[in-house]
C-alpha cells in the first residue's frame, strides 16, 4: 500500500468526519469524486488503485481527468468544478502530511475551476401552482400524502433532503404553527405555516397516526421517501397538471423549482431579502440575486418608476396579429 492510501483514509475519517464534521452528503460527494479519479488513474497508469502514488496524481493527469469528465462522461462545468473541489480538499490535507510532494501538490491546487453560465431559475406561476396542487387524487391515501407534501414544499421552500427528513414530531400546529427541520450545514431552522398548510397537515397527521419519530411522509410500506421518489411523484403530478395548465409542459419542474417558487412568492410580496434568506436557510443574501434576475415583473416595476416623463409605460404590443407573429420569431 502506498503513501496515498493512508492519507486518503485519514482525509475521510480524521479531516472530514472528525475535524470538519462534514455532512453525509459532502462525504458521499467527495467519495464519488475521488473514486472516479482513482479509477481513471489506474486505467492511465496500468496499476491498481491501491498502488497509485501521490506523484502519479500530478497536474497533467488531474487536468486530463477533468477533461474526461466533460467530454466522455458528459458532465457539465458545475459537476467538473465539484469534482475539482474534492481533489483540492484532499491535496490540501496531503500537503500537511507529505511536504516532500509540495511541488506536485502546489501544481494541482493551482488548477482553477471553470467559469460556467448561470441559468435563470425555474419557478411556477400562481395558476401553475394551483394546477399542481389539484393534480393528486385525494380520494386515495397516497394522493392525500402527495397533496400535503407538495403544499408544504411550495409554502416553506424546504430542500428535498429536508423534506424527506421530516418526522411527525417536527410539525407543530398549535399556537404559532411551524415546521422544524435540520437544514444544510446542520443548521436547525423553523419555518412558519400558513392557514391552508396547517389545515392540510392537521388532516394528514390525523390520518397518518404515526409515532413522533416516524417519517412525516412515508412510503406505502412505512419507510422514508427518498429524494428520487419525491422527484418521481412530482413528475407524475406535473404531467397530470399539464393537461389543465399547458404552460407546465414547457417547464422543467424539479423539487428545487418548488423551492424557487416559494422564494419568488416571498420576493413578489415585498419580503426583505434578509428575511427570505433566513426562511430558506441561506447563509448569504447574495444567493437571492438569482431570483431578482429571474422575475420580469420586478424589473417592469423598476422600469415604470424610472420611465421618462411624458411617456407611456408598459410592454410593447404589436398592433396586428401578423406583426405579433413576426415579433415572436
Amino acid at each position: 500500500m502506498t503513501a496515498l492510501a493512508p492519507t486518503l483514509q485519514a482525509f475521510f475519517t480524521d479531516r472530514l468526519a472528525r475535524q470538519q464534521g462534514a455532512s453525509s452528503h459532502t462525504i458521499a460527494s467527495y467519495r464519488d469524486s475521488l473514486r472516479l479519479l482513482l479509477v481513471f488513474t489506474a486505467e492511465r497508469t496500468a496499476v491498481s488503485p491501491a498502488e497509485v502514488q501521490i506523484e502519479n496524481l500530478d497536474a497533467p493527469l488531474v487536468a486530463a481527468f477533468l477533461d474526461h469528465l466533460e467530454h466522455e462522461r458528459g458532465n457539465n462545468a458545475r459537476t467538473r468544478n465539484t469534482r475539482l473541489a474534492a481533489i483540492h480538499s484532499l491535496f490540501r490535507h496531503a500537503a500537511l502530511r507529505h511536504p516532500e510532494h509540495a511541488a506536485t501538490i502546489a501544481r494541482v491546487l493551482a488548477i482553477p475551476p471553470k467559469r460556467c453560465d448561470k441559468a435563470v431559475v425555474s419557478f411556477l406561476e400562481d395558476a401553475e401552482v394551483d394546477a399542481l396542487l389539484a393534480a393528486p387524487d385525494t380520494g386515495r391515501w397516497i394522493g392525500r400524502r402527495d397533496h400535503a407534501l407538495l403544499l408544504l414544499t411550495v409554502q416553506t421552500g424546504l430542500r428535498v433532503s429536508e423534506l424527506t427528513g421530516l418526522r411527525c414530531a417536527d410539525v407543530h400546529l398549535g399556537r404559532a404553527p411551524h415546521v422544524q427541520c435540520a437544514g444544510k450545514g446542520r443548521k436547525q431552522r423553523c419555518t412558519p405555516l400558513t392557514g391552508p398548510t396547517v389545515a392540510a397537515l392537521r388532516a394528514w397527521l390525523a390520518e397518518r397516526q404515526g409515532h413522533p419519530d416516524e417519517p412525516l411522509f412515508p412510503t406505502s410500506t412505512g419507510g422514508r421517501l427518498s429524494p428520487d421518489a419525491v422527484a418521481f411523484l412530482l413528475a407524475k403530478h406535473v404531467a397530470t397538471a399539464s393537461r389543465r395548465c399547458p404552460s407546465l409542459a414547457a417547464k422543467t419542474v424539479t423539487p428545487h423549482a418548488l423551492r424557487h417558487t416559494c422564494a419568488m412568492t416571498l420576493l413578489r410580496a415585498g419580503v426583505d431579502t434578509s428575511v427570505i434568506a433566513l426562511w430558506l436557510g441561506h447563509e448569504k443574501t447574495d444567493t437571492l440575486q438569482i431570483y431578482l434576475h429571474a422575475d420580469l415583473t420586478l424589473k417592469e416595476r423598476a422600469l415604470a418608476r424610472t420611465a421618462p416623463r411624458g411617456t407611456t409605460t408598459g410592454r410593447y404590443k404589436p398592433p396586428d396579429d401578423l406583426l405579433a407573429f413576426l415579433e415572436a420569431l
